[in-house]
């Protein structure tokens, strides 16, 4: 059902999530029998993503068939092309959750006009809450205006993240960034699902979020949000201009600045020394994990040392 308090064009991105949002639900009550396939080492996508997206598109193109179409699973292939709006959807953001039946994830919808993000929906189906923004007119959760938080001290607050799963990830740097935050603050999360953690700190739930590798329908929606929740979104260096850079920090005003102050070392736009310093300080943890290695494959009880074998190709 449309609300006459929306934009009409959110009304129709609520309509899509809501559709995506109810094939979600009917898959989960029995997600043992979801079909699953795998993209990359730990990054999965199932039918139900598909028939999300579908869904999504199908509603979004029917009201607006000059709209561009930008989707996680299909890309730029539906919608007009080099349109001056373009909607970001994530169908399912999360999917690895879902898959195990851990009730966070989401569908994200955004709608960008010559690149930049004007309307915003991200709807939880497991919780039926919905987070409503349009560029100008505020943020909304379920029709409440949301603020972010008013914390000020960083020791006072709740952090999200998420960690680095796929091959090539600098693992070593991402635990010093985690180690430098929880060290500063009240707790780090990682509920795993990036649009929510925006649409948190949004609500003011999470005082902060940072994470690397993300793409632009993981975090349009939610940026939108968090701005017009009052808060601030950019990359680890403080520049606004982050929807294409894979590295994404948001949080309130005070919380924001004291976040760049600690992550801005580790972005790809740091200094040449901030970079140097980063390596150095990861290099005795890569040298330890190698001599570590090297015990083991040397260890005269190294097979029988009742530690089970890593399997690579396991899908979870």
């Amino acid at each position: 059902m449309s609300s006459p308090n929306l934009h009409p064009m959110l009304n129709v991105a609520v309509k899509a999530a809501r559709s995506a949002g109810s094939i979600i639900n009917r898959a989960a009550l029995d997600v043992e029998a979801v079909r699953i396939s795998q993209k990359q080492v730990n990054d999965f996508v199932t039918e139900v993503d598909h028939a999300s997206e579908k869904a999504i598109i199908e509603t979004l193109l029917t009201a607006y068939p000059d709209h561009g179409i930008l989707a996680e699973e299909s890309g730029s292939q539906h919608g007009a092309q080099d349109a001056d709006c373009v909607w970001i959807i994530d169908p399912l953001d999360g999917t690895t959750n879902f898959i195990h039946g851990f009730p966070v994830y989401c569908v994200s919808i955004a709608l960008a006009v010559r690149g930049k993000v004007e309307q915003a929906v991200i709807y939880d189906p497991s919780r039926n809450d919905l987070f409503t923004a349009t560029k100008g007119r505020g943020a909304y959760l379920n029709e409440r205006r949301i603020r972010v938080s008013k914390r000020t001290r960083l020791q006072e607050c709740l952090i999200s993240t998420g960690f680095p799963f796929r091959k090539g990830d600098n693992f070593n740097a991402y635990l010093q960034m985690m180690g430098d935050v929880m060290q500063r603050t009240a707790g780090l999360r990682r509920p795993g699902a990036a649009a929510l953690d925006l649409a948190y700190v949004a609500a003011g739930y999470a005082d902060g979020f940072f994470e690397t590798g993300l793409q632009p329908w993981d975090v349009a929606a939610g940026s939108l949000l968090v701005t017009e929740a009052g808060g601030l979104v950019g990359n680890f260096t403080g520049e606004a201009d982050f929807l294409e850079q894979k590295e994404c920090l948001a949080g309130t005003p005070r919380v924001y600045g004291q976040l760049v102050s600690i992550l801005g070392k580790y972005s790809k736009f740091a200094s040449a020394g901030d970079k140097a310093a980063v390596r150095e300080a990861a290099a005795p943890a890569s040298a330890a994990d190698g001599a570590s290695e090297l015990r083991d494959e040397e260890g005269p009880d190294a097979a029988e040392s009742g530690s089970p074998a890593k399997d690579d190709d396991a899908p979870f």
